[in-house]
């Protein structure tokens, strides 16, 4: 890799089981070139643990392209890191200074137990999809494409919040750990679409008692979630599914 070779000093958060209480350490990584994505820095920190005999650092990836967003865990307390926008894969090392010292640790919420490391377990919002993140179709040929019409403008807002790559920025953004920007964003994509609205009323009830259940906090319009979102999703979601919340309340009454 090209450009320059920086000296830093990283203080990782390491934890070896969920029962573990966990602990920091503190790690030099020495010569590591501005090009390096965050994760490469990573590579090669643990790359040279192992050479030493000692345990690597566990951290969660996938695609390294910034669309999975299994990535994440927080970097001098913000989710993903400094940059707004961005997936901590995509984060370079030219972001940083000589002799910075990065504190990393895992996205911490009750709903999000540590596993090893920096891995935490976010099979919460697995549960919440499960209880409504779908809609009813009928198998068969498919339909002409024109055959349900959609308003361009309740298109794109559909495709904004099914950006959400559900990687949990916004709860660990959030002073109480709340899940409402993620709920709402798959409330929200479907919800303005016709093909979302058989299910509605149930989507809206039954994803937001399994986020309860589920131990997330809830929102006080704190809006840190909408900062952090590496997908820039709106709280204006979080409107829209108060409002199909509310209004599937009611009609569960009549």
């Amino acid at each position: 890799m090209s450009g320059k070779n920086i000296n830093l000093t990283l203080k990782i958060w390491r934890q070896n089981s969920p029962e573990d209480r966990g602990r920091w350490e503190i790690f030099q990584a020495k010569d590591i070139s501005t090009e390096a994505s965050f994760l490469e820095m990573l590579d090669i920190v643990n790359e040279q643990l192992a050479l030493a005999g000692k345990e690597p650092v566990a951290f969660d990836h996938d695609c390294r392209e910034g669309i999975c967003g299994t990535c994440g865990c927080a970097v001098n307390g913000r989710p993903h890191g400094p940059d707004r926008e961005t997936t901590l894969c995509q984060l370079h090392m030219r972001r940083f200074q000589e002799g910075d010292t990065l504190v990393i640790e895992p996205y911490r919420a009750r709903a999000f137990p540590v596993i090893k490391d920096l891995v935490v377990d976010r099979s919460a919002f697995d549960g919440v999809i499960q209880a409504g993140g779908f809609v009813s179709v009928n198998t068969g040929q498919a339909q002409d494409a024109n055959n349900l019409p959609v308003p361009r403008d309740d298109a794109e807002r559909a495709m904004d919040a099914a950006a959400c790559i559900g990687c949990g920025a916004c709860v660990a953004a959030c002073p109480n750990a709340a899940a409402m920007l993620f709920v709402s964003a798959k409330v929200s994509h479907l919800a303005v679409l016709p093909q979302g609205r058989t299910e509605a009323a149930r989507r809206a009830l039954s994803m937001v008692a399994q986020m309860d259940a589920a131990g997330f906090g809830n929102c006080t319009n704190h809006k840190e979630c909408e900062v952090e979102c590496p997908k820039g999703i709106s709280i204006s979601n979080i409107a829209r599914l108060n409002r199909e919340f509310i209004k599937a309340g009611l009609a569960s009454k009549e």
